[in-house]
Parts: C-alpha cells; structure tokens; sequence
C-alpha cells in the first residue's frame, strides 16, 4: 500500500501569503495529478492558534527567523502564519482536496511547534498519522509539498525512522533556503534512508 502525504500547502505559504515559499503555488499542479496513482492521499494543514510560541509577536524584541530556546530545543521564530480558520491556513485553491482521504492538523498545542506529519516538534507528541497509516497497512510514502527544508523534511525522516520506504520528490516541493537549511536537510533526509527523486 502507498500512500501520497502532501504537506502543507497552504496559502500563507505560497506567493502573497505571510510566510512564502517562492513558487510555491508552481508544485499544485504536478500534486494534483499525481494523487490518482496511491491507495491513499493524506494532506497535512498548519493549524496554529493565534499567539502561538513559535511566532516572533508572541516574545517581546523577537525578531521573524530569530531562533530561541524552547523546554524542546532550538525553535525557529515565524511571522505569525496559518492561524486557524484564516484564509491563510486555508489550501491552495487550486489544491484538490476531495481525493484526501485524511487531513491531519498540526501545530494547534499553543506551546509546541509541529512541523512533521508524525510529531510535534518534541519529536513525542504524536499527530495520529503513523496509526491511521498502519491501520490501512501502508508501507510505501511519497511526500511533496512545502517547504523542503521544514515540514517535509522533519515528516520524511521521522517517516523512515518509523519504517516507512519514503521517498520526496523534490520536484513537487519548494524551500525556504533560510540560513543553507535545504542542504543540511538534503543530506540529513539521505542519511535517514529517504530516497530523494
């Protein structure tokens, strides 16, 4: 069994949105025709709650891409992005999302960002996926989606680090490039065992 995890595409992380990924609305297309050739399609939606700990508003002087402390280890600070029920967490129009079938939200506990499909960024809160995935018996995961550096990134190793044969396919993924992140992410998911096509 095989499964299509598209993460995160979300209007505040294509052109226009609060935390944009460059072309990020370009992958659509190519995801939306993929998602006929899987036994199963799982979309993932950052669904944080305004004032989250991971926006740079939420911590006095902060700067956006500033990093601080959290109780679970470095943390990136955001824009405040994809904040529930807002037309910046919503998908991408163009995104088709009847073929899902399940959406998992991530990123909704106030105190703990949530950037894998799997877990919260304590890497031991679970988001339900990996049970969800078990129970259908899925062995086989493809993941686009943004950005490659973050939310792909984190899922695709945790992915392999469940058991799971991932693949990414980078040419349905786009990256914030903050910092040489999408290198260092490049090669940490290979080393992780996920195929990069």
């Amino acid at each position: 069994m095989k499964a299509l995890i598209v993460i995160d595409v979300q209007n505040d992380f294509c052109p226009g949105g609060a935390l944009a990924v460059n072309e990020g609305d370009l992958i659509v297309p190519g995801i939306n025709a993929l998602m006929g050739d899987f036994d199963a399609v799982v979309l993932t939606q950052d669904w944080h709650p305004a004032g989250h700990s991971s926006f740079a508003s939420s911590h006095a002087g902060a700067a956006p891409m500033s990093v601080t402390q959290m109780p679970y280890g470095p943390q990136v600070l955001w824009p405040d992005h994809c904040i529930q029920g807002s037309n910046g967490a919503a998908f991408h129009k163009d995104l088709h999302t009847d073929p899902a079938d399940m959406i998992i939200r991530k990123g909704y506990n106030p105190a703990i960002d949530s950037y894998s499909a799997f877990f919260e960024n304590d890497h031991e809160t679970p988001t339900g996926l990996h049970g969800y995935l078990q129970t259908r018996g899925v062995t086989d995961l493809t993941m686009v989606g943004l950005a490659t550096d973050f939310c792909v990134n984190y899922s695709a190793v945790d992915g392999a680090n469940l058991g799971y044969a991932v693949t990414v396919r980078t040419d349905l993924c786009r990256a914030i490039d903050f910092d040489g992140s999408l290198d260092a992410a490049l090669a940490g998911m290979a080393q992780a065992g996920v195929k990069i096509a």
